[in-house]
C-alpha cells in the first residue's frame, strides 16, 4: 500500500513539475524597428526593461530596418518563419510590414502583432477601429495634439507666417500630419511650406530648400527625418530659423524645443500590453492605448543659434532645458 501511494505521489510530482516546466518556458518575442534613433532605440529598451522586471523568461529577437522599406519588408517575412510567440513592430513601416506579412501567412504560421510609435494606426492601415482592433494585431499610439504643438510653437517664437514642414512622402502618417496641418493653417492663417526627403541622406538638402523661405520648421515623429535631424540641425542655425520637433530626444540633439512624449514610458506601457498577450490574452481584446502625458523640453543654446530665445515663463515650467 505505502509503495503504491509512494508511486501515486512520484508521479503527480511528475505531472506538477511538468505542468511548472511548461508555464516557465521561455517565450520568443521577435522585434521589428524601422530604424536606429535614440527616440525608437527608447521604445525598445522599455518594453524589453519591463518585461524583464516583471521575471518573464523572454528571448528577444531584434531586426533594425535602417529606414530602408524594402528591408523591413523582407524583415516581416521573415518574422513569419520565426516561430515567436509575439511580434513586436517599431514605427509605421515596420508595422505595416509586420502585419502584411502575418495577414499573408498560413494560419499556422500567424502570430500576434503589438505595434508601438505609430502616429495613426487607422490612417497606416493597421486596425479600422483602435476601439476594437483586429484579431491578431493592437498596440499603441504616439499621435500627439497638433494644435498644441502650433500653440507651443507661437509661445516661443511669437506669430509667424510660413511654417516649414520636412517628411518622408513614403511614411503613411507623415503624410496624414501634413493634411491636418493644413486644415489648421486654413484656419490659423499661416502657410505651410513643405520639403520631403525619401531617406536621411536627402535631410539637409530638403532642409536647405526652406532656408530663407520659413518663419519656423517643425518635424512630426518622421522616423526618417529624425534619424538625421542633427543635418537639419545645422542648416537652421547658419539660416537663422528655429526648429521644433515632436521628438523630445530630438532636442539634445540640437531641435529648439520640443512638445512631446517619453519614449522609454512608450516603451513600458507597450511592455505591459505585450505581458498580457504573451500570458494569454487576445490582441483583439485589448483597444490601442495612446500616451496622454506630454514634456516640454528646450534647447537653449540652440535655439539661440537659431535666432529666437524663448519666454522665461516656457524656460521655468519646461520639463527639462538644456544649457
Amino acid at each position: 500500500m505505502k509503495r503504491k501511494i509512494c508511486a501515486a505521489l512520484l508521479a503527480m510530482g511528475l505531472i506538477l513539475g511538468g505542468a511548472s516546466a511548461v508555464l516557465a518556458k521561455s517565450q520568443t518575442l521577435s522585434i521589428n524597428q524601422f530604424v536606429e534613433h535614440p527616440s525608437l532605440d527608447a521604445i525598445r529598451q522599455g518594453l524589453q526593461d519591463y518585461l524583464q522586471e516583471q521575471g518573464m523568461d523572454v528571448k528577444f529577437i531584434v531586426h533594425l530596418a535602417q529606414a530602408n522599406m524594402a528591408t523591413s519588408g523582407q524583415i516581416g517575412r521573415q518574422q513569419v518563419g520565426e516561430n515567436a510567440d509575439l511580434i513586436v513592430a517599431i514605427a509605421t513601416p515596420s508595422a505595416q510590414s509586420s502585419v502584411q506579412a502575418m495577414d499573408r501567412a498560413p494560419r499556422e504560421m500567424k502570430r500576434p502583432v503589438l505595434f508601438a510609435g505609430i502616429t495613426d494606426p487607422v490612417v497606416a492601415g493597421l486596425v479600422k477601429d483602435a476601439a476594437h482592433p483586429p484579431e491578431m494585431v493592437t498596440g499603441i499610439s504616439d499621435k500627439l495634439p497638433l494644435d498644441l504643438q502650433l500653440a507651443m510653437i507661437r509661445e516661443f517664437m511669437g506669430p509667424f507666417k510660413k511654417l516649414g514642414y520636412i517628411y518622408n512622402p513614403g511614411e503613411t502618417n507623415s503624410k496624414a500630419v501634413l493634411k491636418q496641418l493644413k486644415a489648421l493653417a486654413d484656419k490659423e492663417n499661416f502657410e505651410v511650406v513643405e520639403a520631403t526627403a525619401g531617406k536621411t541622406a536627402d535631410v539637409y538638402q530638403a532642409a536647405n530648400s526652406l532656408a530663407g523661405r520659413v518663419d519656423a520648421v517643425f518635424v512630426a515623429t518622421d522616423n526618417t527625418i529624425v534619424a538625421g535631424i542633427e543635418a537639419l540641425v545645422k542648416v537652421a542655425q547658419d539660416a537663422d530659423f528655429p526648429l521644433f520637433t515632436a521628438d523630445v530626444d530630438s532636442v539634445k540633439r540640437g531641435s529648439a524645443a520640443s512638445l512631446g512624449m517619453d519614449y522609454y514610458e512608450h516603451g513600458r506601457q507597450a511592455g505591459a500590453m505585450a505581458e498580457k498577450i504573451l500570458k494569454g490574452m487576445k490582441p483583439g481584446d485589448l483597444p490601442v492605448e495612446y500616451q496622454e502625458k506630454l514634456e516640454l523640453r528646450i534647447n537653449l543654446p540652440s535655439a539661440q543659434a537659431m535666432g529666437v530665445t524663448p519666454p522665461q515663463e516656457m524656460l521655468d515650467r519646461a520639463t527639462k532645458v538644456y544649457k
